[in-house]
């Protein structure tokens, strides 16, 4: 059974009948065909049994292994080496099916190839998944034939191997390097008088004139004999929190991903990024309730805990509380802190109704609201309107467009950082963003 399930009919075998068919049909006009019809079909069967002999007698002469890491990128190219061994005494050709996870919808997977007698072969190729989850791999299923390719012999390699989609790692190493990029100081932007307290200890010292007498330590004073200080120096380690809308509006996709796994790649980039720049990272998701919380702390460890937190949000199909929101800021960030709110409004309306809860979070911390630009209708006002349809449609496109740039000056307006962005570039332009802000001293 296991044979019979193993063994395949190479398609150059139909052709090999298909002359001897030929040659008996033609044979009822020209009789002396019939005999060379039936060597041609002795020959046939011959050459079956030397190539069942010749790919059977080993046991196992195939050895094949798909080495897939412990993580996948979601949303980039990710790459899935293969390596084959040859352990036959002669040249072999080989039709390679790797299986795809369900996920990709993929079912043409095909790869050729020929091994020489103990040759060693690797190839790789790419997926591109836009969920994260786990993604099972199914058979590595290998075609071989010999020379003569009269049958192939099936070999089946590493069923159900999984492997976990997470958040962009990809991207968040690609922006690493604006962690330590000082690119915006070096443009002269002006720091100006942050709001609060932004001082922390440092030292303490012995006094010297010009000092501030409000910094004297009277018991290191009293322990030395002679007048010291305390130094200070500004605050290196700020709050940021990302905070992630899950909401129905998050729902929308664009090129296959969702605005939500957007908005948690760019989480991650961020978070590596501000913690390389020794701040402090947290997070929070919410909707209808609220999802997850993670206060703001600044070890690099952390971002590991973040990005087990990430690959479990999912969204919701719920109008988002943001007067929740505002309560749990109110009780949980006592402290000033950079707030990045992912999420979108499709209308004006929409915004005034949340705008009062914004407000009021924007008085005691650095809110910056980011939006999503919808490309696709860009792409519709671009195109020419060459009937009443079209122009209705191009229309309502340009309306909804203009609607954005509204909900931007409705929000600086009240004093709220906004970023309007396409997708693609929300991870670069958030971190811009706070590495302006960071410049600028405006936390």
């Amino acid at each position: 059974m296991k044979f019979l399930k193993s063994l395949y009919i190479h398609k150059q075998l139909y052709i090999y009948l298909a002359v001897a068919s030929v040659s008996f049909l033609i044979s009822f006009w020209v009789p002396f065909l019939f005999s060379v019809a039936w060597i041609i079909t002795t020959i046939i069967g011959v050459l079956l049994v030397i190539d069942l002999l010749m790919l059977y007698k080993p046991k196992q002469a195939i050895d094949a292994r798909r080495l897939l890491p412990d993580k996948f990128s979601n949303s980039d190219n990710n790459l899935v080496p293969i390596t084959i061994t040859n352990n036959y005494n002669f040249k072999t050709y080989i039709d390679i099916i790797d299986e795809l996870p369900v996920q990709f919808q993929k079912r043409d997977f095909s790869y050729n190839a020929s091994l020489n007698p103990n040759q060693n072969h690797d190839f790789d190729y790419n997926v591109r998944p836009v969920d994260r989850g786990e993604y099972y791999f199914g058979h590595l299923n290998i075609f071989v034939s010999s020379v003569l390719k009269i049958i192939k012999r099936k070999y089946q390699f590493q069923n159900e191997q999984m492997v976990m989609v997470y958040p962009s790692i990809i991207q968040m190493q690609k922006y690493d390097f604006l962690a330590i990029s000082n690119s915006l100081t070096q443009m002269g932007l002006k720091k100006i008088r942050r709001i609060g307290n932004t001082s922390e200890f440092e030292q303490i010292k012995e006094y010297v004139t010009g000092d501030d007498f409000r910094t004297v330590n009277w018991k290191a004073t009293a322990k030395r004999g002679q007048l010291m200080v305390n130094q200070y120096q500004d605050e290196k380690s700020q709050p940021i929190y990302s905070i992630i809308d899950t909401g129905r509006v998050m729902k929308m996709p664009f090129e296959g991903l969702k605005l939500l796994d957007y908005a948690i790649n760019s989480t991650l980039a961020f978070s590596n990024v501000a913690l390389k720049k020794h701040d402090k990272v947290g997070m929070l998701s919410f909707s209808k309730k609220i999802e997850t919380f993670l206060p703001a702390v600044n070890k690099l460890t952390y971002l590991n805990r973040i990005l087990e937190t990430l690959y479990n949000i999912d969204t919701q199909f719920n109008d988002s509380d943001f007067g929740l929101l505002y309560a749990q800021l109110k009780r949980k960030v006592t402290h000033r802190s950079l707030l990045l709110l992912y999420t979108n409004f499709e209308h004006l309306s929409a915004l005034k109704r949340q705008m009062p809860y914004l407000q009021a979070i924007s008085k005691k911390h650095m809110l910056v609201v980011i939006l999503f630009e919808n490309t696709e209708l860009d792409e519709l006002i671009s195109k020419d309107a060459e009937d009443l349809q079209a122009i209705y449609h191009k229309t309502i496109a340009e309306k909804f467009s203009f609607e954005k740039r509204l909900m931007v000056k409705e929000l600086q307006k009240h004093g709220i950082q906004t970023i309007l962005t396409p997708p693609e570039k929300l991870t670069i332009n958030t971190i811009n963003k706070y590495l302006e802000i960071k410049a600028r001293g405006l936390l």
